[in-house]
């Protein structure tokens, strides 16, 4: 059976520190869809003549939840006061759980600060549930290479797996609930179709083009919220399209957040913040090549 569309929500533009991005979720009308928190969607030309340290985002934390990035254009240079340093290019994922903290920064790398270029990512936040919100802070890079692919029977869509199970595909990164995380381009002309079990919470976002899905039209920039009435997502392109697909269990658990945390309780959050200030969550020095 057929999931069918509760919503489909215009991304809404956002400026976050001078950065201006698509934000869809959360939005006017939903605040989050269990257990996705927040979508950004950067989409830029990086002009060149900077410095690295002079680009992106610069150190900062995080704690009780999960930010993780969909490179598309570009790559993104990550460093972590954990000793992680590392470059994604397009096609891959930066997956990092912060557990009990961690502080990181989020950079165009070197050459692309200096030259110049298209940079285009989308991050979203996943909750972690509180019975593991203060594990060990984990950081899963995915190149494009190591991401399975599942291709159509056309050969026109092909979709990357980068977290659960796709037609007996599993994705590389372990994730902190059951989750089902694709990556997917399809062609104009393409179809697929795809099953999302029926109790996780289901998002379809389009990056560009036109897709029809489940007999709606969505375009770029929109998100669709899928019911839980079914398992079968059908995906037909009127155009070059790109979209993911963002799904998990509910974990059904009151939400606090105050910035780069996410627990359960106001009491969790005030020593989030004192942790941070005390330095628990580590610092981040970083180095740059010259």
């Amino acid at each position: 059976m057929k999931r069918t569309i509760k919503q489909i929500i215009n991304s809404q533009k956002v400026n976050m520190g001078g950065i201006i991005l698509d934000q869809p979720l959360p939005s006017r009308d939903i605040d989050m869809i269990d257990p996705i928190l927040l979508i950004h969607h950067w989409d830029d030309k990086i002009p060149g003549g900077k410095k690295e340290s002079d680009s992106g985002v610069g150190p900062h934390p995080h704690r009780g939840f999960s930010p993780v990035t969909f490179i598309f254009k570009g790559g993104v240079h990550h460093r972590d006061s954990k000793g992680h340093s590392g470059v994604i290019y397009e096609g891959g994922t930066q997956w990092m759980n912060s557990g009990k903290g961690i502080v990181h920064s989020e950079r165009p790398y070197k050459e692309l600060a200096e030259k110049g270029g298209d940079f285009e990512l989308i991050q979203f936040w996943v909750n972690t549930p509180a019975a593991f919100k203060l594990d060990e802070y984990s950081y899963q890079p995915l190149t494009s290479e190591d991401t399975p692919k599942v291709i159509s029977e056309d050969g026109l869509v092909k979709t990357g797996v980068v977290a659960g199970e796709l037609k007996n595909i599993k994705g590389p990164v372990i994730t902190k609930s059951p989750m089902l995380m694709l990556r997917i381009d399809g062609v104009s002309g393409g179809v697929e179709r795809l099953s999302v079990p029926e109790k996780m919470n289901c998002i379809v976002y389009v990056l560009d083009g036109v897709v029809h899905l489940n007999d709606n039209k969505v375009h770029g920039r929109q998100m669709a919220v899928l019911n839980n009435d079914g398992v079968e997502i059908e995906m037909t392109f009127d155009d070059n399209t790109r979209l993911i697909i963002l799904s998990g269990e509910p974990i059904n658990e009151p939400v606090v957040s105050y910035g780069p945390f996410v627990m359960n309780t106001e009491k969790e959050i005030m020593q989030a913040i004192q942790d941070y200030q005390s330095g628990l969550l580590g610092v981040l020095n970083e180095t740059f090549d010259s």
